[in-house]
């Protein structure tokens, strides 16, 4: 199992630094994900500045942009890293889709395979300067003039991660991709019990197998130095486990757990606005088929023991920054340490 970092840079001019300190301890790779911040922009930054680890998405909305604007910059970056770039794509839902993309809803696994197929149609055009046609439901590309072709790279096979919560995602990963984003919002039962036998009937269904895949998670943690500041931090954690649990697309670990009762008060309050009444609702033993719960020193050993054979590569559910805090320091040493042993 391999350890990552997730970082979230307000500031482009920080990625740099951020990446290089990255690569400093000894982490496997770093991740970016579409919140705030564009996620390609840090890792141009980042790849100029270091030169082993691995660079990704975590995610990007792949439905606002067409494939060929995807596949023009992952072109770039795989390019730039010398093929450290891993391209992970995500389906967003519905209402953030439509409305703050303003761009068509439509049944989000189908409209997945094809954005994939074309990916590849695209890049194979690239490299091999063949004419491009891809024909779908959703895409169509049939036009690709020498003025607008890229010139061949030396790494053009370039990974595709989809994230995902239910059955058919995890069949598609399985069956097309090189790796699953599983999601933080998980449970032990939830990921041996839907995500890894799916992913594994996808596989065998294109004739590979689950090590085919890498799965990988950014987990839930409750750390700190003692048991009153573990204590102190567990309300942080519930109030995110409680978002995740009051929408209706993570419905499916819910049922599995029997938890829809809970669900159902939860999404009340949401839609009531009552958003820091939510935590209260996730009891300590609910929050601990969620999360790690551990002292720093301990943290990296409880998750790599938690997760061994589940999952491929690990992070924490947290941001690596720069600023200097001698617990995390601690915590991310820590990981450096148990993980690259």
């Amino acid at each position: 199992m391999r350890f990552d970092v997730t970082i979230f840079p307000n500031n482009l001019n920080t990625a740099a630094e951020l990446a290089r300190q990255v690569e400093s301890y000894g982490f496997a790779g770093m991740w970016t994900s579409e919140t705030a911040h564009n996620p390609f922009l840090p890792l141009t930054h980042a790849a100029s500045a270091t030169e082993k680890i691995l660079l990704g998405t975590a995610i990007a909305v792949a439905f606002p942009r067409s494939p060929m604007v995807t596949a023009q910059i992952a072109w770039d970056l795989a390019e730039q890293s010398n093929g450290r770039f891993v391209l992970g794509l995500g389906t967003q839902v519905k209402t953030h889709i439509v409305r703050r993309f303003s761009t068509e809803w439509t049944a989000p696994a189908p409209r997945m395979r094809e954005y994939i197929e074309s990916l590849r149609a695209i890049w194979n055009s690239f490299q091999n300067n063949v004419p491009l046609k891809y024909e779908g439901e959703h895409y169509k590309f049939s036009l690709l003039t020498p003025f607008f072709q890229p010139s061949p790279i030396s790494t053009p096979n370039i990974p595709v991660y989809i994230a995902g919560v239910n059955e058919v995602m995890c069949r598609l990963a399985g069956e097309l991709c090189q790796g699953f984003h599983a999601h933080s919002f998980n449970t032990i039962k939830y990921m041996k019990e839907l995500v890894l036998p799916n992913i594994e009937a996808g596989a065998a269904k294109a004739g590979r197998t689950r090590a085919d895949v890498t799965v990988n998670c950014g987990v839930f943690v409750v750390t700190g130095r003692n048991q009153q500041e573990i204590n102190d931090n567990k309300g942080a954690v519930k109030s995110q486990i409680a978002f995740y649990a009051s929408t209706p697309s993570y419905n499916t670990l819910m049922e599995m757990h029997g938890w829809m009762d809970l669900y159902e008060r939860l999404n009340m309050l949401s839609r009531q606005g009552r958003w820091f009444e939510m935590g209260d609702l996730i009891s300590d033993e609910m929050l601990a088929e969620f999360a790690v719960i551990a002292p720093l020193d301990e943290l990296a050993h409880a998750v790599k023991e938690r997760y061994a054979g589940l999952l491929d590569r690990v992070s924490y559910y947290l941001p690596f920054e720069i600023e200097k805090d001698a617990d995390k320091e601690i915590m991310w040493r820590s990981a450096a340490q148990v993980f690259g042993a």
